[in-house]
């Protein structure tokens, strides 16, 4: 298809070996040379804590054994973002991802607000990247995980490839389930079909010869760069230095597909608890107030991930769960689904912030529909702390579950935090003719060892749809 033409991607793949030379290609920061007492100390600092950075990484390195997919690169996120802005790119936008977890922490402790917004939905980033183009004549950055790209489709293909607008910017996309390394079953189907088609440079000066090439290929096209030892900053300059000069020649995105483990690790501050549970800990009052007849459907992430070894730790089973391992958004619209044709069972859609706002119009499907079984639960930590912990605007002061599903239609609305606040109202939410929503503020963060669920999908629905046919 001719309007996919433009959309040229470059990989950018792991360096093998260690960091030799750090950064010269990166811009003037990384090697200007200063006489101020004070820059250079601040100089020699983050040189140190870079070394360190690389020298824990390469301990960690050589203790993941077998699992190989843990092995983590070099590339500081700092100097990743730093050859960004140095190619006059600074508006940042788009949903975190747990590959580019690293690098969008950086983005979100050191881009001021102005020019960074996290969005709701991946589409929602194209499109305010276009009108950023519009506004300003310049390229915006958009980050993202591969399985959003459904998200984008319609915006990118409709609104920003030449034969519409050509509005150029750069995409940036984790790409999860990658041929050949292990992952979830939700991604590796999306995983295979992400690269349309890879062409190999094994030297950065070839890399324009090959781009030349790829500009004559039908269809979405992938670079795959290799480099050689302590060459992972040249091959990064050189793919951004591509992606600017097709963005300046044709007006179009252009899109850097980047793998596992890439980046240094960077993590944002932690906040002051101000609640006395986190998500698993909300999880486990909910679960342990509902009935033995009770639905439920679990949103992405980590929740899902907490409520299946719940279940476990409790000895029971799996058949009341549906957990929706991929799909985000969307838990509520499948539980609306089920309550709809299960009038006589109690349906709880345990959903999170960032999952509700990706899209936030089920609410008012919800609303309108008047399913008087169903209970959606809103788990609010205010981020996405499946992908790193960025913020949501669930976080926001003057942001309000409460109040759109009122103006949805929903048949009532309650909050709480306390546990025992929270038992209640999951109690009494069985007593409402639904549509109900009960939010749940809590803290962010989670345990480091929370482990994956053991069942396939095909064997959760099995059990799931035999557990909804029962007294029906």
């Amino acid at each position: 298809m001719a309007a996919t033409r433009c959309f040229v991607t470059a990989l950018l793949k792991r360096a093998e070996g260690t960091l030799t030379t750090r950064g010269a290609f990166l811009g003037a920061r990384t090697v200007t040379t200063t006489s101020d007492p004070q820059l250079q100390r601040k100089t020699q600092e983050q040189a140190v804590n870079q070394d360190t950075q690389v020298s824990e990484q390469q301990k960690r390195n050589e203790d993941v054994g077998q699992f190989t997919e843990l092995v983590r690169d070099f590339l500081d996120p700092k100097d990743f973002y730093g050859s960004i802005r140095d190619h006059n790119m600074d508006f940042f936008c788009g949903v975190p991802d747990s590959l580019l977890k690293d690098f969008c922490a950086y983005v979100t402790a050191t881009t001021p607000k102005s020019n960074h917004i996290i969005t709701a939905n991946e589409g929602q980033a194209i499109a305010l990247a276009s009108g950023y183009h519009m506004a300003t004549g310049k390229a915006a950055v958009v980050y993202l995980q591969n399985s959003g790209l459904g998200n984008i489709v319609n915006p990118l293909m409709s609104l920003a490839v030449p034969g519409v607008y050509s509005i150029p910017m750069l995409l940036l996309v984790g790409w999860r389930g990658e041929p050949g390394k292990r992952d979830e079953p939700q991604h590796q189907v999306q995983g295979q079909a992400t690269p349309g088609f890879v062409m190999e440079a094994t030297e950065p000066e070839d890399i324009a010869e090959k781009v030349t090439a790829m500009r004559k290929i039908d269809g979405p096209v992938l670079l795959e760069i290799k480099c050689n030892k302590g060459g992972h900053y040249i091959v990064v300059f050189q793919a951004l230095y591509t992606a600017r000069k097709h963005m300046e020649t044709t007006k179009s995105p252009y899109c850097l597909l980047v793998r596992r483990q890439n980046f240094l690790p960077y993590k944002l501050e932690s906040e002051p608890e101000l609640y006395p549970l986190n998500r698993e800990g909300v999880v486990k009052v909910i679960v342990d107030s509902l009935h033995d007849r009770d639905v439920v459907v679990g949103t992405t992430g980590m929740l899902s991930r907490e409520l299946f070894e719940y279940r476990v730790a409790k000895g029971q089973g799996h058949e009341k769960d549906f957990l929706t391992v991929g799909s985000m958004g969307h838990a509520s619209a499948i539980a609306l689904g089920i309550a709809k044709f299960r009038p006589k069972r109690q349906v709880f859609c345990l959903d999170g912030d960032g999952s509700a706002l990706m899209h936030m119009g089920n609410m008012s499907t919800i609303g309108q529909e008047e399913s008087k079984n169903l209970k959606h639960i809103i788990i609010n930590n205010g981020c996405h702390d499946s992908v790193g912990g960025q913020p949501s605007v669930g976080g926001s002061e003057n942001f309000s579950f409460l109040g759109i599903a009122k103006a949805c239609g929903y048949a009532a609305v309650m909050e709480a935090t306390e546990p025992e606040d929270i038992a209640e109202k999951v109690t009494a939410m069985r007593k409402i003719d639904g549509p109900v929503l009960l939010e749940i503020k809590c803290n962010k963060g989670g345990r480091k060892d929370l482990g994956r669920p053991t069942r396939s999908p095909q064997q959760n629905k099995k059990d799931f749809m035999h557990f909804l046919a029962i007294d029906h």
